[in-house]
Order: structure tokens, then C-alpha cells, then sequence
């Protein structure tokens, strides 16, 4: 059975990289950079309000650099569909050989540069408040990244159940994440313990959630798309994990921020008990859980803000009752009740595992500061 579910991975990635090449072959060129040089408008009377911007357009990378292409861009009065240039903008061509030579059409603007110049400040402020600290947590950031982009998503498409891959993905994560900013010790491993349960509690509490309100796993366009192109995945699943990896993150701070206490004051008093650690775990829970929850369900708002403004136009009982509502509501409060057990989950196991495994000056030697 073993063999079998690996020749059949071998089978897969075969596949994958023929029809990739069948893609090359199909003429669609990898895209280019281009700059704006003149901006030239036309409006049409075809009944349609609509303008075709006529622009010259350089292009700056690729085996066409250096070239200029002349291009039109229609403006229909949609900002949706519409994208506006001129001079000096930079843009991404999509490039295509039809045969007779290289056709390029407008993809997008260019707009890598601002979330370059936003990610080197994050960098630099976190390293230069966080310190070493700040340097584990980039690294953390970065395998957290690298697991759900290049093994999450490949598993999934390979037909591994979302579910059961996310749990996977989010255990290796919160451990790489907690060792490399808590150290190898009882704190960051009773952490680790706390945002695991807390994670699979919520899978279940997300699974059944979709059973029981009957929701179809399609709350945005880009679900309508992935059915484009996958449509053998299974949808219903992929919304659990979409739950479950929203809350890693918040999960993970409230479990780390227990044990942290918890270690911090067994540090103290070596006398403390396994009871008064987990009263005074459960003591700063508490002022954890108002501020944490309220942080996860202004995130959930605020990206729903433009459907919360919908609302004004719809029938307030189809409103709450849309596939999209729902599934948005449901996940913030899967997330906030994630925060909350995961307070005496991490407390029990913090209690216990700091009471009898941790060594005062192994905790403090050992530990990444």
C-alpha cells in the first residue's frame, strides 16, 4: 500500500511537470516588466461609456527588453475591472505567441516594490527591538510560510486530506515557532501542547460548524476559481483548514504568553504548587482572552467591512443568512473560542510540566534570549 501511494506521488509529479511543459509549449511566455512612456485617450460611441487608453509601453526585463509596444487599455467606468495608467507607471505585461510573432496585453501594475519596502521596515523593527528573539521569529515566520506554500498546498492538490495536512503543518509550525523563541525547555514544550489542542479542538468545533449550517465551502470568488481548475478537491475540508491556520497565529501567542507567566513565576517561588501555578496561569488567561478575542474579530470585520456596508441594501434575515456571512462569523468565533480554551489547556500543561521538569537554571541558560 505503501509503494503504491508513492509511485502514484511519482505518477503525480510526472504529470504535473508535462502538462507544465504542454504549457510552455502553448506559447504562453513568462511575463515582463514594462514602464509607460505617453498616455494617449480616445473615448468610443459605441453606446457604452467606455475609454481606450492608446500607450507606448518599454519593456524593462526579459528577452524583449529594451523594446517598445504599443498597446490599448479599455476604461469601462468599473474600478473593479478597470486599471488606470499613466506616464512613468509601471506594469506587468502578459506575453503570448500566437504564431506570427509576440502579442503583450496589460496584466496588472506593478506593486511588488510597496510590499518590499513594508516588509524590509517589519524586518528591521523586529530585529531591532526583538534582538535575537526578533531574528528566531523572522526565521519562524519564514517556515511558516515555506510549510503551507510548498507542502500544505502541494499535499492538498495531491489529494491528501486538507484537514489531516493542516494539523500536520500547523504541529510542525507552533513547534518550530516555540523552540525557536521560548528555547528548548518545560515552558515552550507545555506551549506547544496547549496551541496543539487548542488547534484540534477547533478543526472539530469548525467541522461541526459547516455540518450543521450547511455550508458549501465557496465563501469567495477565489474558491470559484480553485473549482475552475481542481475541481475534484474537496471544498468543505479546505474551508476547516482556512479556519484552523486563521487562528494559529493567536493561538500560539496566548499559549506562549501562559507559559511564559506560568515559568516566570515558578521562577520566583520554587515553592509554588502545581495548583497555584495554574491559578495564577488562569489569572492572567483572563486579561488575555478580552483583548486577544476582540483582536481576532476586528481582523474578521475589518476584512469584511465592504460586505458589512452590503448590509444596509439586503434584508437583515437573507443578510445573516448568506453562505458568505455565515462562514466569515463562524470563523472569528471558532478563532475566539480557540483563545479562550486554549488559556486552560496551556495552564494545566504549563503547571504541571514547569512544577516538574524545569530547572531553574536550565530554564535560564537554555533558553534564546
Amino acid at each position: 500500500m505503501l509503494m503504491k501511494k508513492f509511485l502514484l506521488i511519482i505518477l503525480s509529479i510526472f504529470t504535473m511537470f508535462c502538462i507544465s511543459a504542454n504549457a510552455d509549449e502553448g506559447k504562453i511566455l513568462p511575463s515582463q516588466t514594462g514602464v509607460v512612456e505617453n498616455v494617449e485617450y480616445i473615448d468610443l460611441d459605441d453606446g457604452v461609456t467606455q475609454t481606450k487608453q492608446t500607450i507606448q509601453v518599454k519593456i524593462l526585463s526579459g528577452e524583449f527588453k529594451g523594446q517598445t509596444v504599443e498597446l490599448d487599455n479599455m476604461l469601462t467606468g468599473n474600478p473593479y475591472y478597470d486599471i488606470k495608467l499613466k506616464k512613468n507607471t509601471k506594469v506587468i505585461l502578459h506575453a503570448e505567441d500566437n504564431g506570427n510573432g509576440v502579442e503583450f496585453s496589460i496584466e496588472d501594475i506593478k506593486r511588488a516594490g510597496t510590499l518590499g519596502w513594508l516588509s524590509f521596515v517589519f524586518c528591521a523593527l523586529l530585529l531591532y527591538i526583538g534582538r535575537k528573539k526578533g531574528l528566531f521569529s523572522l526565521f519562524s515566520i519564514g517556515l511558516t510560510v515555506l510549510l503551507i506554500t510548498h507542502v500544505l498546498s502541494p499535499l492538498i492538490l495531491f489529494g491528501l486530506n486538507p484537514v489531516f495536512a493542516t494539523i500536520i503543518i500547523c504541529i510542525v509550525s507552533t513547534a518550530a515557532t516555540m523552540y525557536l523563541v521560548g528555547g528548548f525547555n518545560a515552558k515552550s514544550t507545555s506551549a506547544v501542547i496547549g496551541a496543539i489542542l487548542s488547534l484540534i479542538f477547533a478543526g472539530g468545533l469548525s467541522y461541526l460548524t459547516i455540518i450543521t449550517a450547511h455550508l458549501t465551502g465557496f465563501a469567495e470568488e477565489n474558491s470559484m476559481f480553485l473549482y475552475t481548475a481542481h475541481p475534484e478537491l474537496d471544498f468543505i475540508s479546505i474551508t476547516i483548514s482556512t479556519m484552523i491556520i486563521a487562528t494559529l497565529g493567536a493561538v500560539m501567542d496566548v499559549a506562549m504568553s501562559i507559559a511564559s507567566t506560568i515559568n516566570e513565576i515558578y521562577q520566583i517561588d520554587l515553592d509554588k504548587t502545581v495548583k497555584e501555578l495554574f491559578i495564577s496561569g488562569m489569572n492572567v488567561g483572563k486579561d488575555i482572552i478580552g483583548t486577544m478575542a476582540n483582536t481576532l474579530i476586528l481582523v474578521y470585520l475589518g476584512g469584511s467591512l465592504p460586505l458589512i456596508l452590503l448590509a444596509e441594501n439586503i434584508d437583515l434575515q437573507k443578510f445573516i443568512n448568506l453562505n458568505q456571512v455565515v462562514t466569515e462569523t463562524a470563523s472569528a468565533l471558532i478563532g475566539s473560542i480557540a483563545i479562550v480554551i486554549c488559556v486552560p489547556f496551556t495552564a494545566i500543561a504549563a503547571s504541571q510540566m514547569i512544577k516538574h521538569f524545569s530547572n531553574k537554571q536550565e530554564d535560564i541558560n537554555i533558553n534564546c534570549n
